[in-house]
C-alpha cells in the first residue's frame, strides 16, 4: 500500500485562539465542506474535543452514503489536534491541524497522511479519482474559510498550494 500525503497552509488574519476554536468545533466542519458531498454529522449533541472523543459522520461519494467515524487522538490548544478515521473510506486518514501564531494572523497548517484499500486497483483509483477530488475539497475548504475569516493579503508570502502525493 503506498502511503499519500496532503498538505496545505494557509494564512488566516485573526488571533490564533479564534482559529482554534472554529476548527476544534466539530459542528464547523459543515460549513468547510463541499454541498455536493452531503456531508452531516450523526454524533448528536455538543462535541467536547479532547483526546479520545469519537465523531460518527455520513457523506456521499457519487450518490453513495459513506459513514465516517473519527477519533481525535491528540488535542493541545490553542496549538494542534490531530484526528484519525476508524471506520470509513481509507485504509488509513491521519490528519494533523497545527496552528502558528504570525505577523498579523494565523499559519494554518493540515498534514493528511492516507492509504486506500484495494491494493494496486486502489492506487489507479487513487491516480484517476481520489487525488483529484481531495485536491477539490481542500480547495473549497480553503475559500470557505476566507469567507469565514476574510481573505489574507494578496502576497504569496501567506499561502502555499496544495501539494498531493
Amino acid at each position: 500500500m503506498a502511503r499519500h500525503r496532503l498538505e496545505r497552509v494557509q494564512f488566516i488574519p485573526r488571533p490564533r485562539e479564534e482559529v482554534f476554536a472554529f476548527f476544534s468545533d466539530a459542528r464547523n466542519l459543515e460549513r468547510l465542506t463541499p454541498e455536493f458531498l452531503n456531508f452531516r454529522i450523526l454524533t448528536a449533541g455538543r462535541i467536547e474535543m479532547r483526546p479520545g472523543a469519537l465523531i460518527d459522520y455520513e457523506l456521499r461519494l457519487h450518490g453513495l452514503p459513506v459513514r465516517w467515524r473519527t477519533r481525535i487522538e491528540r488535542f493541545e490548544a490553542p496549538r494542534t489536534f490531530v484526528d484519525v478515521q476508524l471506520s470509513g473510506p481509507y485504509r488509513l486518514w491521519h490528519h494533523t491541524h497545527e496552528f502558528l501564531e504570525v505577523a498579523g494572523g494565523t499559519q494554518m497548517r493540515d498534514a493528511v497522511d492516507y492509504e486506500l484499500p484495494g491494493g494496486p486497483i486502489g492506487e489507479v483509483v487513487h491516480e484517476l479519482w481520489v487525488k483529484k477530488q481531495l485536491d477539490r475539497i481542500f480547495s473549497y475548504r480553503w475559500q470557505a474559510v476566507e469567507s469565514v475569516f476574510g481573505p489574507a493579503s494578496t502576497s504569496s508570502e501567506h499561502t502555499e498550494p496544495c501539494a498531493t502525493s
